[in-house]
This record gives C-alpha cells, sequence and structure tokens, in this order.
C-alpha cells in the first residue's frame, strides 16, 4: 500500500471510529424517551444533534490519545478495548496530527452547539448543556484538569457517554427536562463505570509508570474488581426500584434480558479471573458488551412503548 494510504489508514484508526456506535445507540435512546414523554420527533434536531454527539466523541479519541501517550507507551499489556489506538505508540502518525484533529474536532463541536442553540427555540439549556459535554470530554485527559488523571475519568466519562449524551437526545427533541432520561441512564450510568474499571485493569503498571491515577491505580485491582462487581449488580437490581419511580417497564425489562450476562462477568471478577492476563481480552470484551446490549436492548424496550402506543 502507498505510503499516503497506510497514513490515512492510521489516521482514521486513530479516531476509533467503531466506538461511535455506542454513540448513535446512546443519543437514539434519549430521543426515543422524548417521543414516549409525549415529544414529535424533529429530524432536523436529531440530525444536528447526533453530528455534535460524534464530533464531539471524536474529538475526545484524537485528544486522549496525545495527551495519554506516555501511558500508552508505558502499557505493555495492552487489548483492543484499552490501551489507546496503539497508532501513536507504533509512530505510523506524528502525535502533533492527533493534538490537531482533536482541536478541529473541537471547533466542529462548538460551531455545531452554536447552530443548535439557534434552531432549538425556547430550550435555553441546550447551549449549556452541550458546552458542558465538551468541556468534559476535553478536560478528560487533556491538561490542566487531565481528569483521569486524577481519578475522576471515571466518573466523567460515565457522565458525559451514558447520562449527557441521552438527556441531550432527550431535551432536543422535548425542548423540556424530565425524570425519564435519568431513570433510563441510572443503570447504563453503572455499566460504564463498572466497565472502565473493568478496561483499566490490564493498563495498571504503564498507568502507574506514567503517574496515571485511575481508580484501578489509587485502589488496587483486588477494590477495583470487586467494585465492578458490585456496581454491575446494583446496576440490575435497581431496575424495579427506577420502574417504581417511573421508567416504563418494557424497557425495564428489555434491559433485564443481559442480567445473565451481567452475573456471569461479576462472578469472573469476584473470583480472581482479572490476575489472569490470559482472561483480559475476555473480561474487557464482556464489559464493553454488556454495556451497549443493554443499552441496545432499552432502545429497543423504547421503541416497542411507541409502537404499543401507536396502535
Amino acid at each position: 500500500m502507498p505510503a499516503f494510504g497506510a497514513r490515512l489508514l492510521a489516521f482514521v484508526k486513530l479516531g476509533r471510529p467503531q466506538f461511535l456506535v455506542g454513540g448513535l445507540v446512546f443519543y437514539a435512546l434519549g430521543a426515543a424517551l422524548a417521543a414516549i414523554d409525549g415529544a414529535s420527533f424533529d429530524w432536523h434536531r436529531y440530525a444536528w444533534g447526533q453530528l455534535f454527539v460524534s464530533t464531539t466523541q471524536l474529538m475526545t479519541h484524537y485528544s486522549n490519545d496525545y495527551f495519554d501517550l506516555e501511558a500508552d507507551r508505558a502499557n505493555s499489556t495492552p487489548t483492543r478495548w484499552s490501551g489507546g489506538s496503539r497508532v501513536l505508540p507504533s509512530g505510523a502518525i506524528r502525535p502533533g496530527a492527533a493534538l490537531a484533529a482533536a482541536i478541529v474536532l473541537g471547533v466542529c463541536a462548538l460551531v455545531t452547539t452554536l447552530a443548535l442553540a439557534a434552531r432549538v427555540q425556547r430550550a435555553p439549556l441546550v447551549e449549556p448543556l452541550a458546552l458542558l459535554m465538551v468541556a468534559l470530554s476535553w478536560s478528560y485527559s487533556a491538561p490542566p484538569l487531565r481528569l483521569l488523571a486524577r481519578g475522576l475519568g471515571e466518573l466523567t466519562t460515565a457522565l458525559v457517554v451514558t447520562l449527557l449524551t441521552p438527556l441531550l437526545g432527550f431535551y432536543l427533541q422535548r425542548g423540556a427536562m424530565s425524570p425519564l432520561p435519568f431513570l433510563a441512564s441510572a443503570p447504563l450510568c453503572g455499566l460504564q463505570f463498572a466497565m472502565l474499571l473493568t478496561i483499566e485493569l490490564p493498563d495498571a503498571v504503564g498507568d502507574a509508570a506514567a503517574n496515571k491515577r485511575t481508580l484501578v491505580v489509587l485502589w488496587g485491582a483486588e477494590h477495583a474488581a470487586r467494585l465492578c462487581a458490585i456496581i454491575t449488580s446494583a446496576s440490575f437490581c435497581a431496575l424495579p426500584v427506577l420502574v417504581f419511580f417511573g421508567l416504563p417497564w418494557p424497557i425495564a425489562m428489555a434491559a433485564a434480558l443481559t442480567a445473565p450476562l451481567g452475573v456471569w462477568q461479576s462472578l469472573r471478577l469476584v473470583r480472581g479471573a482479572f490476575r489472569e492476563p490470559g482472561r483480559w481480552e475476555s473480561l474487557a470484551f464482556c464489559s464493553v458488551a454488556l454495556l451497549f446490549t443493554t443499552a441496545l436492548a432499552q432502545l429497543a424496550g423504547a421503541l416497542g412503548v411507541l409502537m404499543l402506543a401507536a396502535r
């Protein structure tokens, strides 16, 4: 392959576009919840909002690989889900290209925010909500805050990906806040938090060497693994409570379908699978699959509610 083609593929890989699918699902879930709450669907708002979400997500991917390069170089045990894209440590792309891409995408996200604010009338929280997402996403790995190195990266990601993204999808359609997106997002936030701890387990040595203080580095693998199991279990056990407070039962029932996978994952963590490097890939994949399939199940449940209401 010509050198330009190889560099282009490496640049695309650097942005980890496969993870954009998650943003599509979480954002769609928020919009579907808005329809359940009585909103009329607006495709133009939806498209602009999705453009903002995907642009912000890509900005985070490129900036994270740039600002986390030292930790990625120190990481000798990466998996397909952790340790970055591995493009910059390989030397296929200069680090400056990642930073430039992140800045351009960040500017695009801000411009899209202005377009959203102009398009959505009588919804004053659109701009603050979008700006909060951009600020947290950039500060995740970029100095001076560099939240992922202060034991705050896991919470930040859970807030942006599994709460603020559905909330934006909901608010753009509904034009008002409601408990519904918070109820639906609660178990997803828990699963996202547990997923991040799980995929950090193989990176702990490299992260510690680069002074990247993730929660796994701060607490140790034993405590982090137990917390993963507790949070995963609590995320599913909370479903009946969420129904009591107003989450439509078809959405909760759909989410509960993935509970057996959560039980299996929790048991493996409690029994010490995280101590075996040969099982790191499986643990990371299972944590990602658990979050994604649960969100997808919730989306299917929400669409089912809409179909029943339309009869």
